[in-house]
């Protein structure tokens, strides 16, 4: 540098100003004291949506559209569970800021605002000497060389930004239809049909789905539930409640708009319900099978696990001592041996082994008190019915019993497996590629532990009686019938019969494939170099997110944060007092970036 110039105010730019945009500045904000001091830094704030809630979270979606969560177990700021080499910075949670009971699904616009509230929060913590730009356009591509200036490329813009490193948040991405989805669509073309592909529900344009016509829908998770919320209650339906011989239930009064939605999936039935209480007592310790020494052991053995082989053995086991630890302890009259005992023979048998099946069926009398991950996993594989009505009287049972299992303390092992399962998801994270090509565990996860609100599955119930919602049943496959000028569902639950529809939507997320991904900036880091799970997720450093190259290199200016890449976690945001994994992630990676800039020749 020419003796007397300044030295050029060093840059960040984050692309993606939404949860995990704001999660990073945060903590940005909490470490340039200590790290990089009263320096000139300029953040750039890269995103069409608005900063905070982002594209998913906006204010001004439907009022009808309820969070995945409750407010009590919602927050983006640290406690004392949160290991972190930062400050820890406390900050209330969803429900103490907005004044909710914690136990309320709120909906997603009061969730925007608090994200909104918390990006402020997050600004106006950071020194003088930090000035932030916010950008409300795209961005297209990241060039530059390793050694050297970033230039983020903005759609509508000539000039780009230059950065010495860059941030990528870029939440949850859209994506072109693939082959099977462009066939569809020129089908539909042909034959005057509506066919809608895999999106965000409430991005999607439902107008075109007729009054009491017959739909397809694929799909039996929360893109499910969103669909039936914005089709019957959106298109002015209510709900009363009842009295009945059996006590109160829930009856549907359509408004006449809503089509008929014949909804199937491979599985069949819709995600499990959200536990409805807590767990009284101690819970189980975790982790004990699946723990931060059994990572290490698969991060030592050359190339990604296979997840099946590897991996899930690990699983299984850690999600039984959850089950099985406080069945014995909650439970004990429902168990046939001292839980001293069994602990020693379950702790000493191989995963996944006849001998642990042997000590499971001995100590545990009653099979249903016993956990069948398999079974769990596809309830209605062995399952025929002769009819279709009889599917439908089978699906209520099952979504019924659903209902009333999840909020009976009675079978409390539930909750145990649920904290488990996020106790693997937080080691998981710590593996980044899985070896798990087709994404089983997070559907798996999503499943088990990301269903709807209890009330979401009471309102499919009263649909269902009311006629509005039929059921396809497991192993649905939809064709087309050229001929006729529809499309045909049928199923495995209900062998030799079809549904025809003049419509079919793709109630689910895009699959993530590279190739065939959405986001420009992302294409554009693939064909530069960057590495591609066969999973279709972005590699990242799973420590500090720096963006792993297929020569499996860290890039030293380029970052990524959130679910598209390897160290994606299972919940949207973070349960108050659980170590906060993201937290820990954000941390790192504000962490490295401070000492990275601090670094820099004439810093």
């Amino acid at each position: 540098m020419s003796a007397g110039l300044p030295a050029r105010r060093r840059a960040i730019v984050v692309v993606g100003a939404g949860p995990r945009g704001t999660g990073f500045l945060e903590r940005l904000a909490a470490n340039v004291p200590e790290l990089y001091g009263d320096r000139p830094l300029d953040v750039h704030l890269v995103d069409p949506h608005p900063a905070g809630p982002g594209r998913i979270w906006r204010t001004d979606q439907s009022p009808l559209l309820w969070m995945n969560s409750r407010a009590g177990d919602v927050t983006l700021f640290t406690d004392e569970t949160v290991e972190i080499d930062g400050p820890v910075r406390p900050g209330p949670t969803l429900a103490e800021w907005a004044g909710l009971d914690g136990a309320v699904f709120p909906g997603r616009r009061r969730q925007g605002a608090y994200l909104r509230w918390a990006h402020e929060r997050a600004r106006a913590a950071l020194p003088p000497s930090v000035t932030v730009h916010e950008h409300r356009a795209t961005a297209l591509r990241v060039d530059g060389p390793r050694d050297g200036l970033q230039r983020v490329r903005l759609d509508g813009r000539t000039a780009p930004l230059v950065a010495d490193l860059v941030v990528l948040a870029l939440g949850h991405l859209d994506a072109r239809p693939d082959a099977r989805q462009r066939e569809l669509a020129r089908f539909a073309a042909r034959h005057g049909l509506v066919h809608l592909p895999p999106d965000f529900t409430a991005d999607a344009d439902l107008s075109a789905l007729p009054a009491g016509e017959p739909v397809l829908v694929r799909g039996f998770g929360l893109a499910f539930v969103d669909l039936m919320v914005l089709l019957t209650e959106g298109r002015g339906g209510r709900y009363e409640t009842v009295a009945g011989p059996e006590g109160e239930r829930l009856v549907y009064v359509p408004s006449g708009r809503e089509p008929v939605l014949h909804v199937g999936s491979r599985r069949g039935v819709p995600y499990h319900s959200k536990i409805g209480y807590e767990l009284d007592g101690a819970r189980p310790p975790l982790p004990r099978f699946f723990g931060p020494a059994e990572v290490d052991a698969l991060l030592a053995t050359p190339g990604p696990p296979d997840f099946r082989r590897d991996v899930w053995p690990l699983v299984t086991k850690e999600l039984g001592w959850a089950h099985y630890h406080r069945l014995f302890t909650a439970h004990p009259e429902r168990t046939a041996v001292a839980w001293h005992d069994f602990e020693e023979k379950y702790a000493a048998a191989a995963p996944l082994s006849p001998e642990l099946d042997a000590l499971v069926a001995a100590a545990v009398p009653d099979p249903a008190d016993r956990l069948d991950p398999d079974a769990l996993d596809r309830p209605l594989d062995a399952v025929r019915y002769a009819s279709a009505e009889a599917l439908q009287e089978g699906l209520r049972r099952y979504v019924a019993e659903d209902l009333a299992r999840r909020h009976d303390p009675a079978h409390s092992p539930d909750l145990a497996v649920f904290d488990a399962l996020l106790s693997v998801y937080g080691q998981l994270a710590r593996l980044g590629d899985l070896g798990d090509p087709d994404n089983w565990w997070h559907g798996f996860f999503s499943f088990l532990a990301s269903g709807p609100p209890g009330s979401r599955l009471r309102q499919l119930l009263a649909l269902s009686d009311a006629g509005l919602v039929r059921f396809l049943g497991a192993g649905t496959t939809v064709t087309t019938d050229e001929e006729r000028g529809v499309f045909r569902a049928s199923s495995t639950s209900l062998p030799g019969e079809w549904t025809e529809a003049r419509a079919l939507v793709e109630a689910r997320l895009p699959d993530p494939a590279p190739e065939l991904t959405g986001s420009a900036l992302l294409r554009a880091l693939y064909e530069d170099g960057a590495r591609a799970t066969d999973a279709g997720l972005l590699a990242v450093d799973p420590g500090d997110g720096r963006v792993l190259g297929r020569d499996g290199r860290p890039h030293p200016r380029r970052f990524a944060l959130g679910p598209y890449t390897t160290a994606r976690l299972g919940g949207a945001f973070t349960r108050p007092r659980t170590g906060g994994f993201a937290f820990r992630q954000n941390d790192r990676a504000a962490r490295a970036a401070l000492v990275f800039l601090r670094g820099l020749p004439g810093a």
